[in-house]
């Protein structure tokens, strides 16, 4: 637990003084009921349960007394509540070394399971867009809560020759982000405008074109609205540096969930007269997930991306994060601060 004000926490030096002053009082009352002949008269008409009867009201009012000053210090707990998540981007490998047959019946109908499991188990009001890339980044959905619209993007993906993870990280953002004026041409063709050093970007045709405004960072994992899951299965051959797309990300907080799908030593594989030596790039995945603080799995079978999948509908559904507690403090204490008076009045008539 957490506290915006912990300096107000030193209220509760007032607990013993509050205790000290109660039995100041009893004593007092002690001193009055010496005038009357007959203490023990006195006692036998109270009785045991009686003489701890009167002290539970005080109590009570203590209790609600010291639940109240920590309420004070506004506490803060890591509590799980539902997810403000409001659009997911899918940005999927779909490289040649997809239709290796390591994984029944291989690697892109197993991938394409696993992603329209995932997308069927996502709540009606989750946006999801769909990016796939290979030597070429493109979007093949965007954001939409259509589940319908999505499982028919997932089937039409067309493998092709290359992987440009860092030009999906990029379309992903962009499809994340359609009105920000991210340079995606100048990434993917060129040095990105901001960048130190870089030249100022003109489009394909020759036409200037208009500079985006800098974007003000942001800590990484902040913004709450929106998240990329990147699944790959190789290393990068072409495109921009992933590293280098996933500091932009992290710039505009958005947390990106890797998963490495494949062989983690490598190795040759062939299909159809093709073949080629393919090695997963994990710890270009992980350093993604670190640089943008999300999370990064590994899946080397079709049984392992299920539950992948289901662990990321978990995370994305549900999250842990620091909540302000202050509301169930303050009613706590004047809960038991109700009860307390409520018993007074009730077994003595009076109140505290």
């Amino acid at each position: 637990m957490k506290f915006e004000w912990p300096l107000m926490l030193w209220l509760l030096v007032l607990v013993p003084l509050l205790v000290a002053a109660y039995i100041w009082l009893l004593s007092r009352r002690k001193k009055g009921a010496l005038r009357y002949t007959s203490l023990d008269v006195i006692k036998e008409a109270m009785g045991p349960a009686q003489r701890i009867r009167r002290h539970i009201p005080p109590a009570l009012f203590l209790l609600a007394t010291i639940i109240a000053i920590i309420g004070i210090g506004r506490p803060s707990a890591l509590i799980t509540l539902p997810s403000q998540q409001q659009t997911i981007v899918m940005a999927m490998d779909v490289s040649l070394s997809m239709r290796a047959t390591d994984v029944e019946p291989n690697r892109i109908s197993a991938a394409q399971i696993a992603a329209k499991t995932f997308v069927e188990e996502q709540p009606p009001d989750l946006k999801i867009g769909i990016v796939t890339f290979a030597g070429t980044a493109t979007v093949v959905q965007t954001p939409t809560r259509s589940k319908e619209d999505l499982i028919a993007a997932i089937d039409r993906f067309q493998l092709q020759r290359a992987t440009a993870t860092g030009s999906g990280l990029l379309v992903a953002l962009s499809t994340l982000f359609p009105n920000s004026g991210i340079d995606v041409e100048s990434w993917v063709f060129g040095n990105p405008s901001g960048r130190p050093g870089a030249p100022k970007s003109a489009s394909l045709d020759g036409a200037k074109k208009v500079e985006p405004q800098p974007v003000k960072p942001v800590p990484p994992g902040s913004y709450p609205s929106g998240a990329i899951i990147l699944l790959s299965d190789g290393r990068r051959t072409t495109g921009p540096d992933p590293l280098e797309v996933a500091k932009l990300v992290a710039d505009r907080g958005v947390r990106v969930y890797t998963v490495g799908f494949g062989t983690l030593e490598g190795g040759v594989i062939g299909f159809g007269g093709w073949s080629a030596y393919v090695r997963l790039d994990e710890d270009t995945l992980k350093a993604i997930a670190e640089i943008t603080k999300g999370e990064y799995f590994y899946a080397g079978t079709a049984t392992d991306l299920k539950k992948v999948y289901q662990a990321l509908t978990t995370k994305l559904v549900l999250e842990k994060r620091h909540t302000e507690i202050t509301t169930f403090f303050g009613g706590a204490a004047a809960l038991f601060a109700a009860i307390a008076g409520f018993l007074s009045l009730v077994w003595f008539n009076r109140s505290l």
